[in-house]
């Protein structure tokens, strides 16, 4: 048990207190606003006030736990023991800087909560963040604050003992498109045949022609991934996109047979989740549709969601998904970088800064997506398994939860996938290697 001094409680504080020492260090904690209880006792104690009490761990406090609106702050950046650090106090601290706002700050992702350019999309992107202009994007950061602060107590304080972690690996598989040429409809094949043949690509043309007529469809990878998996072990979460057709969502019509079978087949070997289209955003209605129609086929309870595009409005896309009865959301990553969006490899659950309350949805933070790496970084594929490999290096540094993003397409070695089929496998020989 730890005691954490404090002239007056919040919601805020206790809630990253939670994540801190219940999620992270699996140690029980009590906020103690009584001095002479504070005082008295003989537990490992952090004093979150800027008083001076001895035989304890001092913290100095910033007002961010303390307030209940949303405000612009002044941010610098500085270091600690290796680490970038913010929101630091006067020098009478133990810890330089307030760790337990610094820590809310990126895990309730308040600064997107704030005014900002979004992207096309309406994306908050991660070249505005924080973490990528003081280079921090690629280290969970509040993961490796706490691991400095458990020795910290540990060596102020005999015998205190955290949990010890371990390691863990969720792989995630987005069906945006079930297949590359099969069961689109005959008008929707008639204009991509025109389109192809517009473009004099006569090779696309062939490929549709084979496929049609007997050939595996280039996005056909489902047996291999699942023969990955079992090899190496894994429970993968498979997310299907069931929107209507249009610019954004384009998998394939939904009174299609063999598409419903398909997420049938998954749904019997591994656990599915909905993928919510580009244009259920906004439109509960339509979110409520999707999330029938997914829970009609295959069967099963869906508890699990990824938005397409990872369209993510703070806290308008969380509540509905809440309403739906979403338990568990795999959305919070960038697209057009890797790294840690929320500054850790700890699920945790959302916070919604405009209600001021905590909520029962647990956010499970992904790292890195195969797009990213192909398609906005430009990356090749020895460059891509290398910043793999320093991110998964970073997750087991801390013995954090590593949370891959990759689609059934590209492992397809089609179009601009081609050559990015191993990427995968080394991911995840990278991932189990001893």
């Amino acid at each position: 048990m730890i005691l954490v001094y404090t002239h007056k409680t919040s919601s805020r504080l206790d809630y990253i207190l939670k994540f801190i020492f219940n999620d992270i260090q699996g140690v029980d904690f009590k906020i103690v606003t009584d001095k002479n209880e504070f005082i008295s006792s003989d537990s490992p104690k952090i004093n979150y006030t800027t008083e001076s009490i001895e035989g304890c761990l001092k913290i100095e406090p910033i007002d961010l736990l303390f307030k209940s609106s949303i405000l612009q702050k002044k941010v610098e950046v500085s270091e600690w023991k290796n680490l970038k650090i913010f929101f630091q106090t006067s020098g009478n601290s133990d810890i330089p800087f307030d760790i337990f706002a610094a820590s809310f700050f990126l895990i309730s992702r308040y600064e997107e909560y704030l005014p900002f350019s979004a992207d096309q999309h309406g994306r908050f992107e991660a070249n505005q963040s924080l973490a990528f202009k003081n280079g921090f994007l690629y280290d969970p950061l509040v993961d490796q604050w706490v691991c400095k602060l458990s020795a910290m107590l540990k060596e102020k304080f005999r015998g205190f003992e955290v949990r010890t972690r371990e390691f863990n690996y969720i792989s995630t598989i987005d069906v945006d498109n079930a297949y590359a040429y099969l069961y689109k409809g005959t008008v929707r094949t008639i204009g991509a045949t025109m389109r192809d043949l517009f473009k004099l690509d006569f090779n696309e043309n062939i490929k549709r022609f084979q496929a049609l007529t007997g050939e595996k469809d280039p996005f056909d990878t489902y047996g291999y991934l699942d023969a990955l998996h079992k090899q190496y072990g894994i429970q993968p979460l498979w997310f299907f996109l069931v929107g209507n057709y249009n610019t954004y969502d384009k998998n394939l019509p939904l009174d299609n047979e063999a598409f419903q079978e398909l997420i049938k087949k998954i749904s019997e070997f591994a656990e599915i989740g909905i993928h919510p289209s580009y244009e259920s955003n906004k439109d509960f209605k339509q979110l409520k549709k999707e999330f029938d129609y997914l829970s009609a086929v295959s069967k099963h309870p869906v508890t699990r969601s990824r938005q397409h595009y990872l369209k993510l409005l703070f806290t308008e896309t969380y509540q509905n998904l809440i309403k739906l009865g979403i338990k568990e959301d795999f959305t919070l990553g960038y697209a057009s970088d890797a790294g840690f969006r929320a500054g850790t490899c700890t699920p945790f659950n959302f916070y919604d800064l405009y209600n001021e309350k905590e909520s029962d949805l647990k956010i499970y933070p992904f790292h890195v997506m195969d797009t990213t790496l192909n398609e906005y970084l430009k990356l090749n594929v020895e460059q891509a398994v290398e910043k793999i490999e320093h991110i998964i290096q970073k997750v087991k540094q801390v013995k954090g939860t590593f949370v891959s993003l990759w689609h059934n397409e590209s492992l397809s070695d089609h179009g601009h996938w081609k050559g990015w089929e191993p990427v995968y496998k080394k991911m995840l020989e990278i991932i189990f290697e001893k």
